[in-house]
């Protein structure tokens, strides 16, 4: 009986911590009217979400958000994982791209947004290429470090079983990075999500959570600011854990060596 409450409650233990600062915030909502303001009643934030999903606003909101994050997500891992081995197996490449690279990695990515929007409007296509930068950087750095720090061991066992390039790197490099590969693709995703809101809070035209929160925050509705903060928290700890149990299915043989 122990041994099955044990295992009924270790699951739970994640939610202690959140229980506890949903019960704080709700003692603190009841402090004074300022309190209110800044620390919406649970009630409300109940009341304002059943608006939201009756309206059908938070639904086009979040599939408009979650549209944008995938398609810049895919666009700037693909492309910084060719730059990335590129940068690794080329020492001309490197030389090439990586000053460049370097430089502009360091800009912070929504200080680019003016710049971007003045190049090709406010519209969709500039927010998808935020987010895209925004993955592009850490895929670029997490690639070439995988590539470039693959064992020589394997390397030498690729050239004494006469591997053809295609073979070394399908058999030897790619598994070899891809723990670094997993990581990068994981950093990716949270500045994914962060450029993805920024990009909306700059450029209000369209549909997203960010653009919502931003309404809601002129509206003086800060209940729908905090479910909006829930809903962009809550899709980010999802796709993290659908890429974390993907990297360790693909990273399983890891285990059995």
């Amino acid at each position: 009986m122990t041994i099955l409450l044990r295992r009924i409650l270790l699951p739970l233990r994640g939610l202690l911590l959140p229980l506890l600062l949903i019960a704080a915030w709700e003692i603190a909502s009841r402090q004074s009217a300022s309190h209110a303001y800044a620390f919406v009643p649970l009630s409300k934030i109940g009341a304002g979400l059943l608006e939201l999903i009756n309206s059908g606003e938070l639904w086009l909101s979040t599939t408009a958000s979650l549209k944008r994050t995938c398609l810049g997500l895919a666009y700037g891992l693909l492309a910084g994982f060719v730059i990335g081995v590129l940068m690794a197996l080329s020492r001309v490449a490197e030389r090439l791209l990586g000053p460049l690279y370097h430089t502009l990695r360091q800009v912070p990515i929504l200080g680019l947004i003016p710049l971007l929007a003045l190049w090709f409007g406010s519209g969709e296509f500039s927010k998808v290429l935020i987010v895209s930068l925004a993955a592009f950087y850490p895929m670029v750095l997490n690639t070439f470090e995988g590539f470039n720090h693959v064992d020589p061991r394997y390397r030498e066992v690729g050239r004494i079983y006469a591997l053809t390039p295609v073979q070394q790197f399908t058999q030897v490099l790619l598994p070899s990075a891809l723990p670094s590969l997993s990581n990068g693709v994981l950093h990716a995703l949270a500045f994914a999500w962060v450029s993805s809101v920024g990009c909306e809070l700059f450029l209000s035209t369209g549909m997203g959570l960010g653009n919502l929160m931003m309404n809601a925050e002129t509206g003086s509705r800060m209940e729908v600011v905090v479910i909006g903060v829930l809903c962009i928290g809550l899709l980010g700890y999802a796709m993290n854990q659908l890429f974390s149990r993907l990297s360790r299915y693909l990273l399983r043989w890891r285990n059995l060596r």
